[in-house]
C-alpha cells in the first residue's frame, strides 16, 4: 500500500518485501507484545523497508532481493520495538530498563552477523570463488549455471 501510495502504482517485490519485513520486525518481541504493538511494528517495518532498500540502492550496494534491508534493518527495528512495545517494561508502559538491553543486543548481534559472513564468504572466496566472469554476469546466470533461461526471448527483444 506504501509503493501504491508514494509512486502511483502497485510494486510486487516491495509488496512481497514489506510482508517479510513485518513478519522480521515483530519476531524479538512477538512474546511480549500485545495486538496493536504487532500491527504498529509491522506497520513500521513495512514503510522502513521501503525507504531503506531505496538508500541502499542509491549507495550503489549489491542487494538485488532487499535482503540488508528486510533482515538487518528491519530485524534491527524489532529489537529495539521491544523496548517500547513491551507489555512488561516498555516505554509505551512506562518502562525503560530494556532499551539499553535491546541496543547491546542489537549491536551484538550485529557484531556476530557481520564477523561470522566476512569469515565464511573470506573462506569461500580463497576456495572456489565468489564471483562469476563478467560475461557470464552479463548473459545471466540463469544460462551460465543453471543451462536456461529464465526469461523467455519474447521479453529480452525490443
Amino acid at each position: 500500500m506504501y509503493t501504491s501510495m508514494i509512486s502511483g502504482k502497485p510494486d510486487v517485490s516491495m509488496t512481497l518485501n514489506g510482508a517479510l519485513a513485518g513478519l522480521v520486525g515483530i519476531t524479538a518481541g512477538c512474546a511480549n507484545v500485545n495486538n496493536l504493538g504487532a500491527v504498529l511494528i509491522g506497520l513500521v517495518s513495512g514503510v522502513l523497508v521501503v525507504y531503506s532498500i531505496n538508500f541502499i540502492e542509491k549507495k550503489g550496494f549489491d542487494d538485488a532481493v532487499g535482503a540488508i534491508s528486510v533482515h538487518g534493518v528491519c530485524g534491527a527495528w524489532g529489537v529495539l520495538a521491544v523496548a517500547i512495545f513491551d507489555t512488561n517494561d516498555g516505554l509505551i508502559n512506562g518502562g525503560s530498563s530494556l532499551f539499553v538491553p535491546q541496543i547491546i543486543g542489537m549491536l551484538a548481534i550485529a557484531a556476530w552477523a557481520y564477523i561470522t559472513s566476512f569469515i565464511v564468504l573470506k573462506a569461500i572466496d580463497s576456495a572456489v570463488g565468489l564471483r562469476v566472469t563478467p560475461e557470464e554476469e552479463i548473459a545471466g546466470l540463469d544460462a551460465s549455471e543453471h543451462g536456461t533461461t529464465a526469461y523467455g526471448d519474447f521479453i529480452l527483444k525490443k
